[in-house]
């Protein structure tokens, strides 16, 4: 599989008359596993929509190997880049297999059939995301949590390049979370898979990320590693949030703990 690029050249982009991303530069590291994080809001989402050509830019452009996304044929950016959005909109009556076989689609040509490697893909996406089980089953008879497994399961069959996740997490109790970070973490480590994926939990984006990038009204805040950009102080001024940083004895890679108003020690009040 080969490694592909992805990047934003002064992208502004929104909805109807407003703005909500403003000339955003910035470039997603190739072949690792990058975090978009911030508040409510600000605007992670539409960059997230825009990257897959969702939503078109009012100004710049969005590269993917150094060309506009807007000038490669949909077949073809289908085949090297995958989306699951924040809120997918499940068909009416429709089984989960039948749901994870539509990543399919994309590889499917007007004159070319179902094959076996089809199968062994779908079968593979159902296996990776323990829904092998429920393959028979409505969409309609599923738990959230289910049901957001099975979409993850068809992003995977379609066996992208690239991978853009909208709140991957969203649902899950936070067993699933992990297992859905970790099923990320090993398509990109036995694949090269370039994922972004949009996350709410700073720790967890922090473990599971190469990169991360904080977006703060409309604009990039920063980004880089765990280590540059989760500090105390792009803390405060990305979300408004007093907080320490401490080293996760697990990982080694920077925790944040919130300080709030109440549950306090006399320690963290001297600081």
């Amino acid at each position: 599989m080969s490694i592909h690029s992805l990047a934003v050249s002064q992208l502004s982009a929104g909805y109807g008359s407003k703005d909500i991303l403003s000339e955003l530069e910035l470039a997603v590291p190739p072949g690792k596993i990058t975090a978009i994080v911030g508040a409510n809001a600000c605007g992670k989402s539409t960059l997230l929509r825009t990257m897959s050509r969702l939503i078109s830019p009012r100004q710049g452009r969005v590269l993917l190997d150094g060309k506009s996304i807007h000038q490669i044929p949909s077949r073809e950016l289908a085949r090297t880049l995958g989306l699951l959005p924040q809120a997918p909109v499940t068909p009416e009556g429709i089984i989960v297999a039948d749901l994870v076989s539509r990543g399919r689609h994309p590889h499917q040509g007007m004159f070319t059939r179902w094959t076996r490697k089809d199968d062994d893909a779908v079968a593979a996406a159902l296996t990776a995301t323990g829904t092998m089980d429920l393959a028979d089953r409505p969409m309609d008879e599923l738990s959230g949590g289910q049901r957001q497994r099975v979409w993850i399961a068809m992003a995977l069959a379609q066996q992208t390049e690239i991978l853009l996740l909208d709140e991957p997490t969203t649902f899950l109790d936070i067993n699933h979370q992990i297992e859905v970070l970790d099923l990320l973490t090993d398509l990109n480590e036995t694949r090269q898979t370039t994922i972004v994926m949009v996350l709410h939990d700073l720790n967890l984006a922090a473990r599971y990320s190469d990169h991360l990038i904080a977006i703060a009204g409309g604009r990039l805040h920063v980004s880089g590693t765990p280590e540059d950009v989760l500090t105390e102080e792009n803390v405060r001024r990305a979300f408004g949030l007093e907080c320490r940083i401490i080293n996760d004895p697990t990982s080694g890679r920077p925790i944040m703990l919130p300080i709030g108003r109440h549950r306090m020690t006399n320690d963290l009040t001297a600081k």
